[in-house]
């Protein structure tokens, strides 16, 4: 289910793998029910939530002190957010910011409105990989759930393998192509920042992980669209993607 990134008295950080929950699921065990009985912790709550269909790296406070910290820090817009994504489709435009309320649709999907008045808002850059796959590197500025996976189909771009928002081709569906790349935040005045490349995924192959390392090594000192908007007041950044 998980890799431990880092792990300390006050919080314990994965790399989670995917097709798994954060709650429990149908039969299915937990991953935080799971976490908290390997690891022996007395205490063990999300601070955020990753789609079951998504990797990479998530955040457990491991009491209700550091719960309540790091789930202001979110709160705040202090936590920094990068994901990675793969497409076999065309975008209508290769990088910028993808801005707009999200509503919802049908079997549990979501869509992109135009209009903006709580708006889902995410920039993003991207790559050529290979001829018909492009690397997205996505830093979401707001917390809406499955908000990378829509904002990516709203550009003509679905995420290779998204049960929901990619209309199933010859495309490999090993999984869904959407990975937690890299997180930082503020904690007890010290601030953390840590990254992990995909590692699950006939797709994320030594290729991707080059291409990751020579374009988006440091994705925090990239020269990030602009966004004009103000976020809206008390927006969770800590949702699902």
């Amino acid at each position: 289910m998980y890799r431990i990134v880092e792990e300390n008295e006050e919080f314990v950080l994965i790399d989670k793998l995917p097709g798994f929950s954060v709650h429990k699921d149908q039969e299915d065990t937990g991953l935080t029910m799971q976490l908290k009985a390997d690891r022996g912790y007395d205490e063990l709550m999300p601070v955020h939530r990753l789609d079951k269909v998504t990797s990479g790296l998530m955040l457990f406070a491991r009491n209700h002190a550091a719960a309540s910290e790091l789930s202001r820090a979110f709160s705040e817009h202090l936590v920094e957010k990068y994901y990675l994504a793969l497409s076999d489709r065309k975008p209508k435009k290769k990088q910028g910011a993808i801005i707009g309320d999200m509503t919802r649709a049908r079997r549990g999907a979501w869509r992109l409105a135009k209009t903006q008045i709580r708006p889902a808002v995410t920039q993003f850059f991207s790559a050529s990989l290979k001829p018909g796959i492009r690397l997205f590197l996505l830093k979401p500025l707001t917390g809406k759930t499955h908000q990378i996976r829509v904002a990516l189909k709203s550009i003509g771009a679905p995420i290779i393998g998204d049960p929901l928002y990619h209309e199933q081709t010859d495309s490999p569906t090993d999984r869904t192509y959407l990975h937690a790349y890299s997180l930082s935040f503020p904690f007890k005045g010290e601030n953390y920042r840590f990254t992990r490349p995909p590692e699950v995924g006939e797709l994320f192959d030594q290729d991707c992980r080059d291409l990751i390392a020579e374009e988006y090594a440091e994705p925090w000192a990239l020269i990030w669209p602009r966004i004009q908007q103000h976020l809206p007041d008390g927006e969770d950044a800590g949702s699902r993607k």
